[in-house]
């Protein structure tokens, strides 16, 4: 069991900069769930500070990622129900 990513990335790819993969597609997919998770826009300083803070949280779900914990895979679909909400209120909102 555990997570089907780490499998797939360590039977293609091996171990070799599995922490940096797991950084940085944990950070792109918290990014996105950031972006249509929250409705309104932040200030400047706001956002960079919120960006700052994921980038460093984001660091506790790599390391979940690599004991094989299913981080990566419930942040693809937290993204995707997200996207989903976020075209249909679109959706709505451009019918009436």
């Amino acid at each position: 069991m555990g997570s089907v990513i780490y499998n797939l990335y360590l039977e293609y790819i091996g171990t070799q900069h599995i922490l940096l993969f797991f950084y940085l597609v944990n950070l792109v997919l918290s990014i996105v769930a950031f972006k249509l998770g929250f409705a309104r826009q932040l200030p400047l300083l706001k956002a960079v500070i919120v960006y700052i803070l994921l980038a460093l949280g984001v660091i506790i779900l790599t390391l979940f990622s690599v004991v094989k914990f299913p981080v990566t895979e419930t942040l693809i679909i937290l993204s995707v129900v997200l996207g989903i909400y976020r075209f249909r209120l679109h959706r709505e909102r451009a019918q009436s």
